[in-house]
């Protein structure tokens, strides 16, 4: 939207009617141009050079009064969804999938999970993302926004040095609490990536199920499994005790298809497997998104100026190929031979 800094200003903009009124050329020589006939090439001179001038003086008026694009908040319409990132940040995370420390040949799941998060977040420009970690207590990251810049630093602290603990119920309750209370139509989604579970105690697992149905969000489970470690597909075997202290990743997994909202566990065992999981989260989370971007304000007050002196160029251009036909009709006779003057 155009607006000015000094309005009171454009008061002004009344002097552009002058050129219309007043004589610009020099005065003619001649008493009776008016009987000579009409030339339809000289009058449209005379109109597009007072053309100019008006056009000249009303362009100084507006890049005095400052004129410029308000910025503020556009509504865009892209593919996307609300999203938040819940990152498991337990010490296990700064090991390789391997189960070993990284070395130059080798990264950790932490790093490949903030590199190939990255990467995520460059394809999907319209998303509303909220980043939550958790390891001995729940951490947030950056609450919903469509800032990029600061998802992309949140993102980036994700392979700090973790802690002991996977406090995965009160990680959940803390990203299910970062959706609003309207989404705007637009799709949500929580997606998980862990590389291990713990046991959820009976209240949080409560109100994890009241907050799920509040919030209707798809679930998404990143399971990045160590070697060695059992899936979370993998039933237990016959003689095995089967408790969630001895399986906590299965036990979650099975308590997050009891929840009631949308749920799809993926199992990587290496970097490319966690890549594959994501680019299919991708399309599944493309759908129709009314955003906000801000946009910032746009001084144009330059532009007036340069249409200023264009037209105030034309105008001495004009000036100087003016015939001077007064001094010229001024000169005195010089007799010719044979007595012609």
């Amino acid at each position: 939207m155009l607006a000015f800094d000094r309005p009171w200003l454009l008061a002004l903009a009344l002097c552009a009617a002058l050129p219309f009124v007043v004589r610009m050329l020099r005065r003619s020589g001649h008493p009776r141009l008016d009987a000579a006939p009409a030339d339809p090439l000289s009058l449209a001179v005379d109109g597009a050079l007072r053309l100019a001038g008006a056009t000249a003086i009303f362009a100084l008026v507006l890049g005095l009064a400052g004129l410029h694009l308000a910025g503020g908040l556009a509504e865009r319409t892209g593919q996307g969804a609300h999203l938040v990132l819940l990152i498991d940040r337990s010490g296990s995370m700064d090991n390789t999938f391997a189960n070993r420390r990284p070395d130059s040949a080798q990264e950790s799941k932490a790093a490949a999970a903030r590199r190939l998060l990255l990467d995520f977040l460059e394809s999907r420009p319209h998303d509303r993302i909220g980043v939550a970690a958790f390891s001995t207590s729940p951490m947030l990251f950056l609450p919903m926004t469509n800032r990029r810049e600061a998802v992309r630093g949140a993102v980036s602290g994700i392979d700090e040095p973790g802690l002991s603990q996977t406090d995965v119920g009160r990680g959940l309750a803390m990203a299910f609490s970062l959706f609003g209370e309207d989404s705007g139509g637009a799709s949500r989604a929580l997606l998980l990536v862990s590389d291990g579970a713990g046991v959820i105690a009976r209240d949080v697992q409560r109100f994890l199920q009241a907050e799920a149905t509040q919030k209707a969000a798809n679930l998404y489970w990143l399971y990045l499994r160590s070697e060695g470690s059992k899936g979370i597909f993998e039933p237990p075997a016959a003689d095995e005790i089967d408790s969630p202290q001895l399986r906590p990743e299965r036990h979650l997994h099975l308590f997050l298809q009891r929840l009631g909202v949308p749920y799809r566990a993926f199992e990587a065992e290496n970097p490319e497997a966690v890549a594959e999981a994501i680019e299919e989260i991708s399309s599944l989370e493309r759908r129709p998104l009314i955003y906000r971007e801000r946009v910032p304000r746009r001084d144009l007050s330059g532009l007036a100026y340069g249409a200023a002196a264009a037209c105030l160029a034309l105008l001495a251009l004009a000036r100087l190929l003016e015939r001077p036909l007064a001094a010229r009709q001024s000169r005195p006779l010089i007799a010719e031979p044979g007595g012609k003057r």
